[in-house]
């Protein structure tokens, strides 16, 4: 008789056990199910309780310091806001980190030193994912919307219809940082979002088609807020138009004319036309176009421009150019160009009037004659002898004409 010996099966590690749950079937029962669940979560906690306990200890810590981060943010804005930079903005942004963020970090980092079972570690992976991506996307919506308000907060801005339409750019901003992560959230969770980044694409295109001039006029707007070329109180020009710049809404910019009409005209226009920010100017630059009698002697020719420089100098301005620039039909012509510093017409324009009576002074001591359309006219008698209306001269005239006649025309 052959003995046959018991074969015994070979012993399950309890974190074997704890790998995952038992699978669901018509034989478990709900209270089974949670018995096993229970016996692997305990086993799990039997064997890794050391590593639990540091892992804890570490998340604990990680929370505390990205709490900490978070109330150094709320530092930021009050010490920054003032100054409205760049560092308030990032600052709002930290403030705006979420607990749930904080915890999910904190757990997602110690996760698997601790040993984790398998459906444990996929359900943090699941739960560290959407947090990640709602809080990125929290972190956009602050850091966006931050940057228009910083734009928006200058002196040139204040109380105009941009600030009372921010409501509607959070509004817009807000729908599309977090419709992208809507895609992106799905995406990472293996779902397919091509149907669904097509859909919005298509009610997209519908959309800013019903509403192209609309949305035209609003993009102007945010492109003036950002770009700046010009501000509420500038002169500006375009076109044939001038004036002060009153509002800059977000459909259109009003435009006070010099003379006294208020021109609307919607921001997509203004933006196509080529503006001069007459505001923006270093310096004014007065022309002044001198002309002298062909008469005046060439050595007070040669002294006219050094005469200028030194007549502008003396008033207070700063010239640019003064010299020769052509021969006119009735006088030699100067070119004057006097910069003024600055851009206030109330100095510029009394420094000129004081160097046109500075020069027409100067020039009336030198003897320099201001040139002015001339036109002489040459008359001759029925011989051809000149005739001129000086009687002084007439008869010096004639005896030099009658002395160049030959015998042949005398005895005619």
């Amino acid at each position: 008789m052959t003995a046959t010996a018991a074969t015994a099966p070979a012993p399950t590690s309890t974190a074997t056990a704890a790998a995952a749950p038992a699978p669901a079937g018509p034989h478990y029962t709900p209270e089974q199910m949670f018995h096993h669940f229970s016996k692997s979560v305990m086993d799990w906690i039997g064997d890794y309780w050391l590593q639990i306990l540091i892992a804890g200890i570490v998340a604990v810590a990680i929370a505390f310091a990205l709490t900490a981060a978070r109330r150094f943010g709320h530092r930021l804005i009050r010490e920054e806001d003032a100054r409205r930079n760049w560092l308030a903005i990032v600052g709002k942004a930290i403030t705006k980190t979420t607990n749930y963020f904080i915890v999910m970090v904190a757990i997602r980092v110690v996760d698997n030193y601790a040993g984790t079972p398998g459906w444990l570690d996929k359900l943090v992976a699941f739960l560290f994912t959407i947090a990640a991506v709602i809080q990125c996307a929290i972190w956009a919506r602050e850091i966006i919307l931050g940057a228009i308000e910083h734009r928006t907060s200058s002196e040139n801005f204040k109380g105009e219809a941009v600030m009372n339409a921010m409501g509607l750019i959070r509004l817009l901003v807000s729908f599309a940082v977090f419709a992208i992560a809507g895609v992106v959230l799905l995406d990472n969770l293996g779902v397919n979002v091509t149907g669904l980044v097509a859909g919005l694409g298509v009610g997209g295109i519908a959309i800013g088609l019903a509403a192209q001039g609309i949305f035209a006029d609003l993009f102007a707007a945010l492109a003036i807020i950002f770009d700046r070329p010009f501000g509420r109180g500038d002169a500006v020009t375009f076109d044939t138009f001038s004036g002060t710049v009153e509002t800059i809404g977000m459909k259109s910019t009003r435009i006070r004319a010099y003379t006294g009409e208020l021109m609307v005209i919607a921001n997509k226009n203004l933006l196509e036309k080529t503006i001069f920010n007459v505001a923006g100017r270093d310096h004014i630059r007065l022309p002044f176009a001198i002309g002298v009698a062909y008469e005046t002697p060439p050595e007070t020719l040669a002294r006219i421009p050094d005469m200028l420089k030194e007549l502008v100098v003396a008033e207070g301005g700063t010239p640019s150019r003064a010299g020769f620039e052509n021969f006119g039909a009735s006088s030699l012509d100067y070119t004057l160009l006097v910069d003024v510093p600055g851009r206030d017409w109330s100095i510029a324009h009394p420094l000129r009037d004081r160097l046109v009576v500075s020069i027409v002074k100067r020039f009336a001591e030198e003897g320099i004659v201001f040139a002015y359309p001339t036109q002489t006219t040459y008359f001759n008698a029925p011989n051809g002898q000149p005739v001129t209306p000086w009687p002084q001269k007439s008869a010096a005239l004639a005896a030099a004409a009658s002395a160049a006649q030959t015998p042949e025309a005398k005895a005619d």
